[in-house]
């Protein structure tokens, strides 16, 4: 969403020729968070256009509905948030059972001993370090200490998800997002699609950043 639409076909050939992993796409119903983005024709398009898989962010209530639609679109990360599904094992069950790669997502003032007993049935654990709805956000401090704690338990466990960070991943946020064991951000308006400047130097720099060759 931070992306401009308008531009959007450059810049997804952009990210394909620098090697972007991920395309982080926000869906939100109006009710779990105040405001709507991005439904299942818009991805749909996007894997008509690009072989980068979609990383889909599932903002919405009763996510089970969505689930085997969003779930199509190639091999996608699906997150939901705990909080939102009445019995979230059988939410990640069910993405697994569509194709999609499980995950779950925490908003600020989530615990990461709430989410404990989920963490071994999961691929990706995204830690929101804003309030989620709306890009632009300030970075909440705390939050990077949630992200070193899921760390230590993935090491003591041995568990094998991948954590995520989405938030105000800006220049100067992301040395320390890594040094807290975050390994895929998602990169927004503070960032990638920062104002002023063309998305090849952004993307360039953010690999300069985390040590990583462009393409």
């Amino acid at each position: 969403m931070c992306a401009d639409f308008l531009e959007l076909g450059r810049q997804i050939e952009t990210m394909e020729a620098k090697g972007i992993d991920y395309l982080h796409i926000d869906k939100m119903d109006g009710h779990y968070v105040p405001n709507f983005t991005l439904g299942p024709d818009f991805c749909r398009r996007l894997t008509e256009k690009t072989s980068i898989s979609l990383d889909i962010h599932l903002m919405v209530e009763g996510p089970d509905a969505y689930i085997p639609v969003f779930a199509a679109f190639g091999r996608p990360a699906l997150y939901i948030h705990p909080e939102t599904s009445y019995h979230p094992l059988r939410s990640l069950e069910l993405m697994r059972s569509c194709g999609a790669r499980p995950g779950i997502a925490l908003y600020p003032a989530l615990s990461v001993a709430a989410v404990d007993p989920l963490l071994s049935q999961v691929d990706l654990v995204c830690v929101m370090t804003v309030n989620p709805g709306y890009a632009g956000q300030r970075l909440i401090p705390w939050t990077i200490d949630k992200i070193r704690e899921l760390s230590a338990i993935k090491n003591r466990k041995g568990l094998g998800f991948e954590i995520e960070v989405d938030g105000n991943v800006s220049w100067q946020n992301i040395p320390r997002l890594i040094e807290a064991g975050a390994r895929v951000l998602v990169a927004g308006s503070s960032s990638l699609f920062e104002e002023g400047n063309q998305l090849e130097a952004n993307i360039d720099r953010l690999y300069g950043l985390i040590g990583r060759e462009p393409g």
